[in-house]
C-alpha cells in the first residue's frame, strides 16, 4: 500500500529516522515499503539500515534524481517522500494511513512539520530559517504522492540538483496536469541541524534554481509556484550601489551611502529577531555584506547555465515527438 523513499547521503540522523519508522512499522499491520536511496557515486559504504530496508545506489545528481530512482523501484501505489534528517512523530503511520484515505483526484498529501526550537532564547538566524520550514507548502520533508501522479508528470526535474525547490516544482506540474493537493495530520519532527556560521552564504546556491524556475514558468512563477517573495530586488539595489561606487567616481558617495544603508537594513532585520549574542551580531554582520552579490551572482549564472538547459530539453521533447510520429 504504502511505499517510503528516503534519499541521503549518510548523515548520522538516517539511523534516528529509520530506528523510528522501522518501530512504527512493525507495531502495525499497514504493508510498508522503506527504500533508501544513497546519493554518492559508487563505490561507497552503504549505510547500516535495519533489516527489511531496500538500498539503491544512487549516482550523486542530487536529491531530486534520488527520489526518482526511488519511486521508480518502489511497488506500492502511494509513495513517501522523507528527509534523512527528519523523525516521524507518534502515531505518524496510522495518521498517514488516514491522510491517504482521500478520493481519487487527490495526488498528494502533505506532513505536518514541527521545528523544535532553543528554550529560553530567542532563534538564530538559522534556527528561524529552519523553523520556516514548517509553514512552506509541498515540502519533500514529509510529502506523500499517488505513482500515477508521478508517472503523469515524469517525477522530479533532476535539472534542480539541490534539495532546493525541486519539491515546489514537482509540486506545480502536478497540480497543473489535474491533480490536487491536500495538507494532511500526520506530524514530522524537524530538528535543527548544526551548521557552520557560513551557511547562510552557501545557501545562495539556490537563486540559481530560482533562475530556472523563471526561465521555465515566466515572470508570476512565485505565485504560480506557492513561493514566498524573496529580496532578489533589495539584494540587486545594494549589489548596484556597491558596483557604482567602485567604478564611478562621481557617483561613489551617493552610491557608497546607499549600499551602506542597504546593508545596514538587510543586517538589522536578521539581528533584530535573534537572540543578538556578539557571535551572532558579528556573523549577521559579515554575512550581510556577501550576501547580495553573491545571491545576484548565482541568479545571474543560472539565468545563464538555464538557457542551455531549457534548450536541451526542448530538444529532446521534440526528438521524442519525431519518434513517436514515425513509429
Amino acid at each position: 500500500m504504502i511505499s517510503v523513499v528516503v534519499p541521503t547521503v549518510g548523515r548520522p540522523s538516517l539511523g534516528t529516522l529509520l530506528d523510528a519508522l522501522c518501530a512504527q512499522i512493525e507495531a502495525a499491520s499497514v504493508d510498508v515499503e522503506v527504500i533508501v536511496v544513497v546519493d554518492r557515486p559508487l563505490p561507497h559504504d552503504g549505510p547500516v539500515v535495519p533489516a527489511g530496508v531496500k538500498v539503491v545506489s544512487g549516482r550523486g545528481a542530487g536529491p531530486a534524481a534520488a527520489r526518482n530512482l526511488g519511486w521508480q523501484a518502489a511497488r506500492h501505489e502511494w509513495m513517501v517522500f522523507l528527509d534523512d534528517d527528519v523523525v516521524p512523530g507518534d502515531g505518524w503511520l496510522r495518521t498517514l494511513a488516514t491522510d491517504i484515505a482521500v478520493p481519487a483526484g487527490v495526488g498528494g498529501v502533505q506532513g505536518i512539520l514541527d521545528v523544535p526550537l532553543p528554550p529560553g532564547r530567542r532563534p538564530t538566524d538559522w534556527e528561524r530559517v529552519t523553523a520556516a520550514l514548517a509553514e512552506g507548502r509541498w515540502l519533500t520533508a514529509d510529502m506523500a504522492y499517488r505513482v500515477d501522479a508521478l508517472r503523469a508528470v515524469g517525477g522530479f526535474d533532476e535539472r534542480f540538483p539541490a534539495a532546493f525547490r525541486e519539491d515546489a516544482d514537482l509540486a506545480y506540474r502536478v497540480r497543473r496536469a489535474g491533480w490536487v493537493l491536500v495538507r494532511g495530520r500526520r506530524r514530522t519532527v524537524h530538528p535543527v541541524r548544526p551548521e557552520s556560521p557560513w551557511i547562510s552564504v552557501r545557501v545562495q546556491r539556490g537563486n540559481a534554481d530560482d533562475a530556472l524556475l523563471r526561465r521555465l514558468y515566466g515572470a508570476r512563477w512565485r505565485t504560480d509556484l506557492e513561493l514566498p517573495p524573496g529580496r532578489r530586488g533589495r539584494h540587486a539595489a545594494i549589489t548596484a550601489a556597491a558596483l557604482a561606487a567602485l567604478l564611478s567616481r562621481r557617483l561613489r558617495p551617493v552610491a557608497a551611502t546607499a549600499w551602506l544603508a542597504g546593508t545596514a537594513e538587510f543586517a538589522w532585520a536578521r539581528i533584530a529577531p535573534g537572540p543578538r549574542t556578539p557571535r551572532e551580531v558579528a556573523t549577521m554582520l559579515v554575512t550581510s555584506a556577501v550576501i547580495p552579490p553573491l545571491a545576484v551572482g548565482h541568479w545571474c549564472l543560472g539565468w545563464w547555465r538555464s538557457r542551455r538547459l531549457v534548450r536541451a530539453a526542448g530538444r529532446s521533447s521534440a526528438g521524442r515527438a519525431r519518434r513517436t510520429v514515425s513509429r
